[in-house]
């Protein structure tokens, strides 16, 4: 079964948004417009408590960006985003979720961060996604949404580590680190992890 995971086009990364991802409003028309293709679409949000420990404000004297450690491993402190039941937090406007059967939320235990939409950053805990895709006999799993160097990258390996055949969609999706992304590209290319454009589907 071919499915399409959609990841975090939240309005807190979108241009204005606290924590904003370059032209992550681009890539709207691009998922509305491929949705049809798939025989299964879901998604995936950030939803954060207020007190996350992710948040520089959580932490006196740090800014957002700062780098600290959070049980064994390096955590970037992030502005406020995507706290759960804020106007940030909700999709984009226009994005069409007429056709998406399921929702998964991560990000929603205050003491660890959770990129991928499969598992926390300590891989702790489960957001219940891998046996929903395996439940639903799921092979191919195609990936896009924001921003693509953080959410989108951890979700695409973690999905290759559960054993599905993955693609990213490169024009559905942002990053907010360019340079950065570049080099995650061909750690994805070495993986197996196909990377395709939404005309390629």
């Amino acid at each position: 079964m071919k499915t399409l995971l959609i990841i975090d086009v939240q309005n807190d990364f979108m241009p204005g948004g606290s924590l904003p991802v370059p032209d992550g409003d681009k890539i709207v028309p691009i998922i509305n417009s491929m949705q049809h293709k798939f025989d299964l679409v879901v998604a995936a949000l950030d939803w954060h408590p207020q007190d996350h420990v992710s948040f520089a404000s959580n932490h006196e004297g740090k800014s957002s960006f700062d780098e600290i450690e959070i049980q064994g491993e390096s955590q970037t402190l992030w502005p406020h985003h995507c706290v759960q039941g804020t106007e940030g937090a909700k999709f984009h406007r226009d994005l069409n979720t007429n056709k998406w059967e399921a929702v998964f939320r991560k990000g929603t235990d205050k003491e660890i961060d959770s990129y991928s939409a499969f598992y926390d950053n300590g891989h702790l805990k489960s957001t219940g996604l891998t046996g929903y895709l395996k439940d639903k006999g799921v092979s191919q799993l195609f990936l896009c949404g924001l921003a693509a160097d953080i959410c989108v990258y951890f979700s695409a390996y973690d999905a290759f580590k559960e054993g599905f055949a993955c693609f990213f969609i490169e024009d559905a999706s942002q990053p907010l680190d360019p340079k950065k992304f570049q080099e995650l590209k061909k750690k994805m290319n070495y993986l197996g992890i196909q990377i395709i454009s939404s005309e390629d589907i």
